[in-house]
């Protein structure tokens, strides 16, 4: 009886241990199973605001390049117009003799030594007189009288049409000399084209030339002093 007894008290003794290695066994599993999923939790959320800032910086790049690249496309525009200046003054075509009409008055009074060219834009739209007039004053001598350099203008004579240019031309020193010789009409050859313009002399006689002597000026809006005299 004693020995059933005693058996019955172990066996309960066991079962209890048992029970409680299991229930120790079962929070420790609770136990370690919750800080892992709190971790992965948090570096899901960590993750997620990283991604989330790196998408953030990646827009704010992108509309920083975006805005840049629009600031040099205004600055190009500058340029553009640059060009578009450039090109207005190509598209102005040379004066041709079939542009202007060219005339010759004498200037000042007697000895007349020196003779003013006169262009006028008859065409009806502008056009750019370049150079200066290459003259030839007589027929035994074809070489074009020589151009004075300072006479030479800053910028290119743009005529608007009806305008006039001018030029001077020198065709002797003045007096009696066996080297003059009269020249009622001389030919006029413009800068970029090959035309010859005939041009009467001033006066009923003409004039006395002498091409040793004789020297040109550039085309100018109006006649210079100092710049014109030659």
């Amino acid at each position: 009886m004693n020995t059933v007894l005693r058996r019955s008290a172990m066996l309960a003794v066991a079962g209890t241990a048992l029970v409680l290695s299991l229930t120790a066994c079962q929070g420790g599993e609770d136990d370690n199973s919750a800080p892992a999923a709190t971790a992965s939790a948090t570096g899901a959320a960590a993750d997620g605001a990283a991604d989330a800032t790196s998408t953030a910086t990646g827009a704010a790049d992108s509309a920083g390049a975006e805005d840049s690249s629009g600031s040099t496309g205004t600055t190009d525009t500058g340029g553009s117009t640059g060009s578009t200046g450039e090109q207005a003054n190509a598209s102005t075509p040379v004066c041709a003799a079939g542009d202007v009409k060219v005339t010759a008055a004498t200037q000042d009074g007697p000895p007349y030594t020196h003779v003013v060219l006169t262009a006028k834009n008859t065409s009806g739209h502008a056009c750019r007189l370049a150079g200066y007039p290459h003259v030839q004053l007589l027929e035994s001598h074809k070489q074009d009288v020589p151009a004075v350099a300072k006479s030479k203008p800053a910028s290119p004579v743009v005529l608007a049409a009806g305008e006039p240019a001018y030029a001077l031309l020198k065709v002797s020193d003045g007096g009696v000399d066996e080297d003059n010789e009269p020249v009622s009409a001389f030919s006029v050859v413009l800068d970029g084209d090959s035309a010859v313009i005939a041009v009467t002399a001033p006066g009923k006689g003409g004039i006395a030339a002498d091409p040793a002597k004789a020297l040109v000026g550039y085309w100018t809006p109006e006649l210079r002093n100092g710049a014109d005299d030659f």
